[in-house]
């Protein structure tokens, strides 16, 4: 609660500077209330604890959409710019996920509340990724300004199956499928590129890097939903998952010195989302690795996602977030 109460504290005079990434912060904390409540019963998490995360994840969502939305109203042209930029574009789609990871959330209590953000979410998101990628092929965009950060947009695409199942036929939820894999893979190509043959990311967008998990762990868990079963394709996804996850931590020295910026966050959904992907996979296959592999990650997703919550509201604090960077 510490988190909204903080976020609801911003200036006026700092409005206009409120990033559209701080909807990163809705993601992280959806990912870890999917995680904890999957892991509810072999946890044995209370069951207050899920409706907690639950309604502070709503909570946060609805506060930084009032903020964001009042941004529009008195800094348009601040909006507009963070819409035009070659790298902060990326993140509006984390608005549209948001709304698809709180359909989610709310599929199994509240089927038509999920129904309607599913509804948004997979509509905003899809007009996101056209304008998105019209963007790309429209604006001559420098190789540094590839970073991670692109697959967002296209991370929704694979989200949208998983909520969606039983709300919308199958043959839409290959469109957005198939939309997902195809730029992660041609995406990727570019950001390997980058990250091999061009300049270092700066130290900001160094936790960007997690977000290589994220499509191949999203996607493992799309296929099944869609196929409704372990195939080879499927162990290929989440195979990959796995490998970046431990890429990512064998690369922890990359990541330790960093300083504080809101795109820490970055290190949150795409934690959770293997998270998640391993507890299914012990599901299908009732193997005690991955439930101890289960277990380890949720418990370094809850770990992370409070670290990176409590240097939020610190900085805040110190009034180092809604600033002109």
């Amino acid at each position: 609660m510490g988190q909204k109460e903080h976020i609801t504290a911003i200036p006026s005079n700092r409005l206009q500077y409120f990033p559209v990434m701080m909807f990163a912060v809705v993601m992280g904390f959806s990912g870890l209330t999917l995680v904890i409540g999957k892991l509810q019963h072999e946890l044995f998490f209370p069951h207050f604890i899920v409706s907690f995360f639950i309604f502070l994840t709503t909570s946060l969502f609805f506060v930084i959409s009032f903020f964001y939305l009042k941004k529009l109203i008195t800094y348009k042209e601040e909006v507009k710019k963070e819409f035009t930029h070659p790298i902060r574009i990326n993140f509006f789609a984390a608005i549209s996920i948001s709304m698809l990871l709180l359909g989610l959330i709310y599929k199994n209590s509240i089927a038509e509340l999920s129904h309607i953000f599913f509804i948004l979410g997979a509509s905003l998101h899809l007009f996101l990724t056209f304008y998105t990628i019209k963007y790309w092929i429209n604006n001559n965009l420098e190789i540094q300004h590839s970073n991670p950060a692109w697959f967002i947009p296209i991370v929704g695409n694979i989200i949208v199956p998983i909520v969606g199942k039983g709300f919308v036929g199958d043959s839409i939820l290959y469109f957005f499928f198939s939309i997902g894999i195809f730029f992660w893979i041609v995406l990727f190509a570019i950001i390997l590129n980058r990250i091999i043959f061009h300049n270092q990311f700066a130290p900001k967008f160094m936790p960007t890097l997690f977000i290589l998990i994220a499509p191949p762990a999203i996607g493992f868990i799309s296929y099944v939903k869609l196929e409704g079963n372990l195939d080879f394709f499927a162990h290929m996804l989440y195979s990959l998952g796995l490998f970046f996850t431990i890429l990512v931590f064998v690369m922890y020295k990359n990541y330790i010195k960093i300083k504080f910026f809101i795109s820490w966050w970055a290190f949150t959904f795409p934690m959770a989302a293997i998270s998640l992907a391993t507890i299914l996979m012990f599901e299908l296959t009732n193997n005690w690795i991955y439930a101890m592999l289960s277990y380890f990650l949720a418990m370094v997703t809850i770990f992370v996602v409070f670290l990176v919550a409590k240097e939020t509201i610190i900085h805040m604090f110190k009034k180092e977030i809604c600033i002109l960077e």
